[in-house]
């Protein structure tokens, strides 16, 4: 990465300290790939895409497939995507067509790595697959403020006993990224995963409609009060969530096309199924939620990971349409300010010569 790359990147670094990431990236702590720096250097459109779904949410090669295009897509909508991993020790934000293989095959020897996980992962130089809390950290210490996943973890079932709540709720309320998923994993508790969010004051948006869709399946019976309708509505929400420097993220919620929607009471039955399961087998933590989607994939014939895969591409798909309208908007209002300088500068040169 040039040294007037890195220069060109600190501009847009504003919710961060610039010169604490820049010097993790010029000391070689982070790799970004060249493709992922020059767009960030240019101000594009960039979609930060997790790994943990490649290595542990589906068997390798589907998962290898399904990265491919995902990618695929975000590239197709305009925007350059940057999975993220770590590999040999080393953060990576962006990864070529060998590094998603290597994943892919490496499956769940790779370790699940969240926020709390990232120094031991980096300290022994192993390989990490990144959940949502750890990809929001990686993404937003370059200056992406667009991420796309299938969903994200929650409240557990029985949470107010267990004290099981995914560190995706804790990143949310503390790291300025947008996070666009299908809502919380239907595996979960999600009335109380919503209230533990509305805490961290994070703010919670539906796209296209009142109600948070489950997953799975467009609805889940909690209704949202801020809704999008549009990538534009999106890009405005980051845009102001940004300028006010609230240092939450934001959570846009995305329901499953119709088409793809699995049978809620299907998918349920198989839930319960699961949870007997993992609870008869002592399976907690965060060996849990690949344990559950694994068996429910399962008892419902594979009717749940084919769902799974649909909505994944399709928040692909709106959050590269998002991030290119958020990178739309920053250029006119950059535009806008440039023409703002030079008036001011035409005014005070002609009321000083006295013209």
């Amino acid at each position: 990465m040039s040294s007037s790359a890195l220069s060109r990147l600190s501009n847009i670094h504003g919710h961060l300290h610039p010169s604490d990431s820049n010097s993790m990236i010029g000391e070689g702590l982070v790799k970004v790939s060249p493709e992922v720096s020059e767009a960030l250097s240019c101000g594009h459109a960039v979609v930060a895409l997790e790994s943990t779904i490649i290595s542990h949410g589906m068997p390798y090669p589907q998962n290898l497939e399904t990265a491919k295009e995902v990618e695929a897509i975000v590239r197709k909508n305009g925007a350059v995507p940057a999975t993220v991993a770590i590999l040999d020790g080393k953060p990576c934000i962006g990864l070529s067509m060998e590094e998603l293989e290597r994943l892919a095959t490496l499956g769940t020897r790779a370790q699940k790595t969240a926020r709390r996980d990232i120094a031991h992962v980096v300290a022994s130089r192993g390989n990490g697959a990144t959940t949502v809390s750890a990809t929001m950290y990686f993404a937003s210490m370059v200056g992406i403020s667009v991420f796309v996943t299938g969903g994200i973890g929650g409240v557990h079932r029985h949470g107010e006993q267990t004290m099981d709540i995914s560190s995706d709720l804790t990143e949310l309320g503390r790291t300025p990224v947008a996070v666009i998923s299908a809502g919380v994993k239907s595996i979960l508790d999600i009335p109380r995963t919503l209230e533990y969010l509305e805490t961290q004051g994070v703010c919670v948006a539906t796209y296209k409609t009142n109600e948070f869709p489950a997953f799975f399946t467009e609805k889940s019976g909690c209704k949202v009060t801020c809704r999008v309708d549009t990538p534009e509505d999106c890009a405005r929400l980051i845009d102001a969530n940004m300028k006010l420097k609230l240092g939450t993220g934001i959570l846009i919620a995305v329901p499953i096309p119709k088409e793809h929607s699995a049978s809620g009471n299907m998918i349920e039955s198989a839930i319960q199924s699961a949870l007997r399961e993992a609870r008869d087998k002592n399976i907690t933590g965060n060996a849990e939620t690949p344990f559950l989607l694994a068996r429910v994939n399962e008892i419902t014939g594979g009717a749940s990971l084919a769902s799974n895969i649909a909505l994944v591409k399709n928040n692909s798909l709106v959050g590269a349409k998002i991030a290119v309208a958020l990178a739309q908007l920053r250029e006119r209002e950059h535009s806008n300010r440039g023409n703002l300088q030079f008036f001011s500068v035409i005014y005070f040169l002609i009321a000083s010569s006295g013209g």
